[in-house]
């Protein structure tokens, strides 16, 4: 606790807690102190990612290969080190943002103590604290105001409304917002955790992690492995044994090194291990390639999210617009409206109120101590016209919970004369309705600004027509103000009032820049079945009228609604929002409501947002975008950021998403064909108990040449396709035929060759070898078909891809190194042309499933019809 603050502060009554008091409080917790840590801590995270289903059956089977001595069969085992060092590496740098995630700034703040005013560390306030809350300073907990001095404070770090709001005796303050102006004493009912902004921040900090489709696919492929794996390993163990004359044998000769090698050679080819690290590479190399266009993926797994985006909300500002207005004109309210009598003169005549008026008031209204960006482009259109600061007595300023601001202005010295204008039949264009207005009272008189809807619907009287002239210009795409005057001076500035007898003086019409790219953007959302909603706070005719300028909805009409007159029934709102192309009015509130909404209709749906208003409605969507002049709790909750803030970079994001998916689902096709061909054979060789007919560093080999390497390059081609819903059963679809024609190759060239070539496979190490090295080149010679399926079509370097690999398979054979490390071996004479024999079989019976598999499916189809 620091001495007594240098600022000297006004006099009041209160004492304030004492020692004793702020010690219990501290001792039982009732500090502001606030525990800054994620859900997941780095042990959490490194656990979740080595204690993986598919670490834990590679890395068994790679101790048991290593157990037997034979290294090179465990080459199979980097994989695991290189994922989990990814998978890590991501969650790590996910965590750092979080944890930097603070809406509150730490600083000293000033209480009253024993009857003195000190200053205490954010940490040390405690419930029960006087707070002072001065100009400049953030709010650091919450409380209710005992004394103001005039305090206004900057919500928009909660609302989203750049907005200043002045609060009165009695009233709530908010842990987060900023005090702009005026000073309070505040008595704090809320800190630490319980306060709003730790509330808010909790909630933001809450790890989630993001659902993918393709690893959904792919832990589905792992676990329905698994089942098979662990009762296929033993009985693939126990047949090996079997081969090489049982347990005795096979312990006393050394024969059941080999035996376990084996039955690895059939889990491992049975397991995607290349899939899951292709996964996560192809998610890393996605996010790098869009950070070379400004866009920042804090979580990997939101590049596959990128192409299943069908709902996209959108802010107006910063995404269609770009956040600049200027002010084109004030517009006073008819003929009769421009020379209406405000001011009684010497002789009894009246002062016309004048254009002039009007816009002067105008200048003075939006001149704030921190005027919105309406106020500010205003004021910069009346300077460049001459216009200057004028006599202010009092003033409003402007609220996001009003929706006007007002000030009072002296009654000015009388002009000399009756300058009444008349119309072109000589008579005076004054209506008895108005002439109510033309004594003012003293004190001075009264001008409001703000949303005309507002502001008439305060008033007395019928004012239809003002509210017709309203809607015109804002379907026109102009931002309305409405200028009105009142010969009252405002009685009450802490709860102002709008005097119902003030009248409709002009209307103030402003627009916003529309983005160059903003068109262009919205058609190809258009084009790729992305339904498109712009939400905003700003008035749904206007934001339908921009809508309309930016063919939001292409030749047809955007509907558009006041967000006031949604229902609050999740399910209700979802049916409403479905005929809804632009909301307006939009409470923050409303945002997650509309997110939670389109859920229940199973879209998904990304969200663009900048303010911390936004945090939570982005966390609730599939996809958070942020844009970078964002609030810093927003942008830590986004998958993904916009660093420059340009619309114009979604479509390359979604595009590169769908690039990812699609591709995705080719090479994981690929991989699938390797795990059904190695199930297959390993349940023939339990079945008939003859010896594995290759080894693991075989497969590690062929896995290389025909799918890993290739299955890298084709998911990095260029791909448009937009992604359907399926992944699992297209794939498993197209893996059936391919995996069922190599199985059954490898396994009749495993029972066929023997007898026919005399080898005697089960006691000559010579024999196995032969065989051994011949069903490896059949294993070879399908994967290259299957990888030429997968390319299709391969005219151009598609075609170039599959033959440059399995012109390296080959070459590979023929040098010294390779063909060692991976024991292959090249055959010669008869085995020659059995090989060549048994490769045109495998070529008849890829060709022959190939056949089949359509009109298998069209009768499996015609029977669950059926039934």
């Amino acid at each position: 606790m620091s001495a007594t603050a240098a600022v000297e502060m006004p006099e009041i009554s209160e004492t304030g807690l004492t020692v004793k008091e702020v010690s219990q409080r501290i001792e039982s917790g009732q500090s502001n102190a606030v525990k800054t840590s994620t859900s997941r801590s780095v042990k959490d995270i490194v656990r979740a990612n080595v204690f993986t289903l598919f670490n834990g059956i590679i890395f068994v089977a790679m101790v048991m290969v290593l157990v037997t001595g034979s290294w090179r069969d465990a080459v199979f085992g980097f994989v695991i080190i290189i994922n989990t060092g990814i998978g890590i590496f991501t969650e790590l740098k996910a965590k750092r943002t979080l944890d930097k995630l603070s809406i509150l700034v730490a600083s000293d703040f000033l209480v009253r103590r024993d009857g003195e005013d000190v200053e205490v560390p954010h940490n040390e306030i405690v419930l029960g604290d006087l707070l002072w809350i001065r100009s400049g300073e953030q709010v650091p907990a919450d409380g209710q105001i005992i004394q103001t001095w005039g305090l206004e404070l900057d919500e928009s770090m909660l609302t989203g409304e750049s907005r200043t709001v002045r609060h009165k005796v009695g009233e709530q303050v908010y842990s987060g917002a900023t005090a702009v102006s005026g000073m309070a004493l505040v008595k704090v009912n809320a800190v630490g955790s319980h306060s709003y902004a730790a509330t808010l921040t909790a909630q933001a900090k809450v790890y989630k992690k993001t659902v993918s489709d393709l690893n959904k696919g792919i832990n589905t492929i792992l676990k329905f492995m698994t089942f098979l794996v662990v009762p296929l390993c033993i009985l693939l163990i126990l047949s090996q044994i079997h081969t090489v004359g049982g347990w005795d044998a096979a312990l006393s000769t050394g024969e059941w090194r080999q035996a376990v090698v084996s039955a690895v050679a059939g889990v491992v080819g049975m397991i995607p291990e290349g899939l899951v690290l292709l996964t996560s590479l192809n998610f890393a190399v996605a996010a790098m390639r869009l950070a070379r266009h400004n866009t920042l993926v804090q979580e990997l797994e939101s590049v596959e999210t990128l192409a299943r985006v069908d709902a996209l909300n959108l802010d107006k500002t910063g995404t269609i617009t770009d956040g600049g207005i200027a002010f084109n004109q004030l517009i006073m309210l008819g003929s009769r409206w421009r020379e209406l009598p405000a001011q009684p003169t010497e002789g009894g005549s009246f002062e016309t109120l004048t254009e002039q008026a009007a816009t002067q008031a105008l200048y003075d209204c939006c001149n704030e101590e921190q005027p919105n960006g309406t106020g500010q482009a205003v004021l910069a259109g009346l300077k460049a016209q001459g216009y200057e600061p004028g006599q202010v007595e009092s003033r409003v300023p402007f609220s996001s919970a009003r929706k006007w601001s007002a000030v009072v202005k002296p009654i000015l010295p009388p002009a000399g004369g009756d300058s009444r204008s008349e119309s072109e039949g000589g008579r005076t264009e004054i209506t008895p309705s108005h002439l109510a207005m033309t004594a003012p009272a003293s004190g001075g008189e009264t001008w409001y600004m703000g949303a005309p809807e507002v502001i008439i619907s305060a008033l007395d009287g019928d004012y239809s027509d003002v509210l017709q002239q309203v809607s015109d210009y804002a379907n026109d795409g102009n931002r309305v103000l409405l200028v009105a005057r009142s010969t009252t001076s405002l009685a009450d500035t802490d709860n102002p009032q709008i005097d119902p007898q003030a009248k409709p003086v002009a209307l103030v019409l402003c627009s916003e820049k529309i983005r160059e790219d903003a068109e262009q953007t919205l058609a190809w959302f258009r084009e790729q079945g992305v339904r498109c909603r712009v939400i905003s706070g700003d008035n749904p005719v206007t934001v339908g009228a921009i809508a309309r300028k930016v063919r939001l909805t292409g030749e047809h009409e955007p509907r558009f609604m006041d967000a006031r007159e949604l229902p609050e029934d999740v399910n209700e709102l979802a049916r409403v929002l479905e005929n809804v192309d632009v909301l307006g009015r939009v409470l923050p509130n409303q945002k997650k409501a509309i997110v939670q909404a389109l859920h229940t209709q199973n879209h998904v749906v990304a969200m663009t947002g900048d303010g911390v208003n936004d945090a939570l409605a982005i966390k609730e969507a599939d996809l958070g975008i942020a844009m970078g002049n964002a609030a810093p709790a927003t942008k830590a909750v986004a998958q993904v950021v916009l660093v420059d803030s340009k619309f114009s970079h979604l479509p390359d994001v979604v595009a590169r998403g769908r690039q990812v998916m699609a591709n995705m689902e080719r090479v994981a096709s690929l991989f699938l064909v390797k795990t059904v061909y190695s199930a297959l054979i390993s349940l023939g060789v339990v079945l008939t108990q003859i010896p594995y007919p290759y080894l693991p560093r075989h497969i590690t080999y062929i896995g290389a040449l025909t799918i890993g390497m290739p299955a890298f390059i084709l998911a990095l081609a260029p791909n448009t396709r937009r992604y359907i819903p399926g992944f699992l059963k297209r794939v498993v679809t197209f893996a059936l035929p391919g995996g069922i024609a190599t199985a059954l190759s490898v396994l009749l060239a495993a029972w066929v060759l023997p007898p026919v070539m005399g080898w005697n496979v089960t006691g000559d190490a010579a024999d196995l070898s032969a065989l051994r090295a011949t069903s490896a080149i059949i294993l070879f010679a399908m994967g290259v078909f299957v990888l030429a399926r997968v390319a299709r079509p391969l005219n151009g370097w598609r075609g170039v891809l599959v033959a440059v690999f399995a012109a390296a398979g080959v070459i590979g054979a023929f040098v010294p190194f390779v063909a060692n490390f991976f024991a292959l071996i090249l055959p010669t004479g008869a085995t020659m042309v059995a090989t060549l024999i048994a490769l045109a079989g495998s070529a008849l019976i890829f060709a022959l499933c190939l056949w089949l598999a359509p009109l298998v499916r069209g009768l499996t189809g015609k029977l669950s019809r059926r039934h």
